[in-house]
Order: structure tokens, then sequence, then C-alpha cells
């Protein structure tokens, strides 16, 4: 356990958890919506610092990140517990662990240290923190990127978004880049699939892009919930009215968890809506969990030049010269080195 950040004592022993924009108001003796942060005595500590339950050695690409460090090894971690309930979790095995195991906290102990060490050996150029909402063990990531800067490392969120506006800016100096999801863009889809609202998210879009942090954007597309050519449209619109240059990956959905009664998403909903984003003014916007479909290519948005080949969460071909186009000179918006 350790004392968490971000949190007010009110009456009676009560505490406010200031980490996410649910705010919760928790009880002596309770936790909070994620389940993994508990007020004990006035007091709120985090019930998983250090305790993992997965690390591996991934691709950036498969964050997903395509113009931040293409090609580069991630580290990733993740503990369990989550402050969303979306209800066609990938990962709900973890995110929803201690909400379906009556409050029970598990994972492998660990240091910062050790993480950061384990990444330089894997020969990994970042530490991803994802798989569940990586804010909601921010005790553990914060000291993690911290270390991982003074090594040379850069620091990866793979995010809902939800982290209120004190944590974006207290996170942003080692924050190197982030994939923040847009689940949807109504209110009621989030309240609905995610048990959420939607404001905070574009607010938190809007907010790492101004503080530098480099930003990429994902929308899941499910059959008959968001997939609307005028909600994809307002998506698109939104994401070009803060930067043309963030990326926008649009993916396939797969039944999974409790939504079993949606078919998986046509390849042709996502080539309209890759269409629908470039005709917004986006710059970049990718095709994800399909495979050889050119989708997940990236173009110069100057001449139209192929610049970097993939295949799934390969690289075939990248002939990027210093973050510019090999064929007109274009600067390509991302970090490259």
């Amino acid at each position: 356990m350790k004392e968490a950040l971000f949190y007010k004592t009110g009456k009676e022993n009560k505490v406010i958890c200031e980490l996410c924009s649910h705010r919760c108001h928790i009880g002596d003796g309770k936790r909070g919506i994620c389940g993994v942060r508990e007020n004990r005595g006035g007091v709120l500590y985090s019930l998983v610092y250090g305790r993992l339950i997965v690390e591996n050695l991934d691709p950036i690409e498969k964050k997903p990140l395509f113009n931040f460090l293409p090609g580069s090894k991630a580290f990733s971690i993740s503990t369990t517990g989550c402050n969303f309930r979306c209800l066609h979790c990938q990962n709900s095995n973890i995110s929803q662990y201690p909400l379906l195991h009556n409050g029970e906290i598990i994972g492998a102990e660990c240091t910062a240290e050790t993480v950061v060490k384990e990444a330089i050996q894997t020969g990994s150029k970042s530490i991803c923190y994802t798989y569940v909402e990586p804010t909601i063990f921010y005790e553990f990531a914060w000291d993690c990127s911290v270390l991982a800067h003074q090594r040379q490392l850069k620091n990866v969120f793979v995010s809902n978004g939800y982290m209120t506006p004190e944590v974006t800016r207290h996170l942003a100096p080692v924050l190197d880049g982030i994939n923040i999801d847009i689940k949807g863009f109504t209110d009621d889809f989030y309240k609905t699939v995610c048990n959420a609202r939607l404001q905070p998210v574009l607010d938190n879009v809007q907010l790492m892009h101004e503080l530098g942090v480099w930003v990429e954007v994902t929308t899941l597309i499910i059959p008959g919930l968001n997939d609307s050519a005028e909600e994809l449209r307002d998506i698109a619109r939104f994401i070009t009215s803060v930067s043309p240059t963030i990326p926008w990956h649009v993916t396939a959905f797969y039944p999974t968890y409790k939504m079993l009664d949606r078919p998986p998403t046509p390849i042709a909903t996502l080539r309209k809506a890759r269409e629908i984003g470039l005709e917004q003014g986006l710059h970049y916007v990718y095709e994800g969990n399909i495979r050889g479909e050119g989708g997940e290519n990236t173009f110069c948005p100057n001449c139209g030049a192929e610049l970097i080949n993939r295949f799934g969460f390969s690289i075939r071909e990248n002939t990027l010269t210093d973050g510019c186009c090999s064929k007109c000179g274009q600067h390509i918006s991302g970090v490259w080195a």
C-alpha cells in the first residue's frame, strides 16, 4: 500500500479522490469506482502500488502509436483495476478483477527501479502504462516515469482520457506520448457502455496536446452503436479542431466480454471512417485490427507518398528521412528519435 496522490479529506473521515473525473466521494473503509483506492481512517491509499499483473515486451504499434518511434519496443506494465466499466473490454479479466472477485487485489510486487532496469535490458525505447486505465495506478506509474526519464527512456500512456486536469498537468512533464480513446461522441454512449462521460475525455485530448505531449486517438467502431457517418464525422471534426496532425486510429470491433450480441466491424466501415477523417482534414488516419489492407500505412499529407509500410504491428519499410518525407521534404508530425 502507498498513500495516494490527489485527494482531499472531508468530514467524518470521508475523502474526495481527485485522480480521475469521477471524483469519487469515498467513506471510511470504502473504495472508489476503480476498486483499487481505499479510504482508511481518512487517508486514501493505492492498493496496487508496485503490484504488477502484466509485464510484456510489445511493439509500439500495438498501443497503437504509429507516429511515435515506429518499429521500437515498449516495455508494457499494468496492475488490476479500472475506472471504466466498458461492456466490450478486451482486458476485462484484469481491469474488472477486483469488481469480479470481491475486492481481491493480486499482482507480483515490483519496484520502479526493477521496471526501468528490465525495460533497458530488453532494448525498449519506452515504458508503456497500459492494458487497464493507467491513471488508477498513478503513484507507481509516476515513480517509474520519473526514473525512466533519468535513464533516457520515454513514457507512454494508453488511456481512456478520464484523468482530472490536475493530474494531466502533473503528468505531462514526464509523459512523451499518449493514445486516448474517444469511444463515441455522445454522453449516452459513454454512460451506457462505459459508465462515464464524454466531455472530460475531449478536454484531456485538448490539454495533453497543449502541454506538448504527443497525442494519438483511437475509436473502436462498434456496429450499431457509434458507426454512423454523422458520429464519425463529429469525432474527426473535433480532433481536427485540436490539431490536424493528431493521428486517428479507427479500429475494428470483435465481440467480447459483455458485448457478444454485436457483429465484427466490416472492413467497409473502417474504410468509410478513414475517408471521413481525411475529408475533415486529418493528416493521418489509420485502420486497425485488420491486416494487410493498406490502411495501416503512413502517407505524406503533402505529396501523398507512402512513407511507412506496415503489416499488422510490423514495419516493412520506413523511408522517412530525419522525420521528413523522402520525396518532397515535408515535415511529418510525430516523435521519430
